[in-house]
């Protein structure tokens, strides 16, 4: 069994921080490329940013420059420090990673953070 457990949602003001950490547990054998998602109402879950095993970053032309997403695989997590948020960024965010465990490869989610950014 493999889960993803995300913390570090909330509120903040316009132009704030946050930092999302996911860390994945269980019978894992090897985790290739890990994500953030998003997902606002009413609209579809989008990719935010990605990293692989060799530490690629890709990132949604909306968040470039203010988001970085990192990897810590001797924790096995994933981080996403957001810097100078904006109201547009308020959504449920959603960990993904692609994990190799004992029953073979499958992407995982996590159960989502709440992310509000107040004007």
């Amino acid at each position: 069994q493999v889960q993803l457990v995300e913390s570090g949602g909330g509120l903040v003001q316009a132009g704030g921080s946050l930092r999302l950490s996911c860390a994945a547990s269980g019978s894992i054998v090897r985790i290739n490329t890990m994500g953030w998602y998003r997902q606002a109402p009413g609209n579809q879950r989008e990719l935010v940013a990605s990293i692989t095993s060799g530490v690629s970053a890709n990132y949604a032309d909306s968040v470039k420059g203010r988001f970085t997403i990192s990897r810590d695989d001797a924790k096995n997590t994933v981080y996403l420090q957001m810097n100078s948020l904006k109201p547009e960024d308020t959504a449920v965010y959603y960990c993904n990673a692609y994990i190799l465990s004992f029953t073979g490869t499958r992407a995982y989610w996590g159960q989502g953070t709440q992310v509000t950014v107040s004007s």
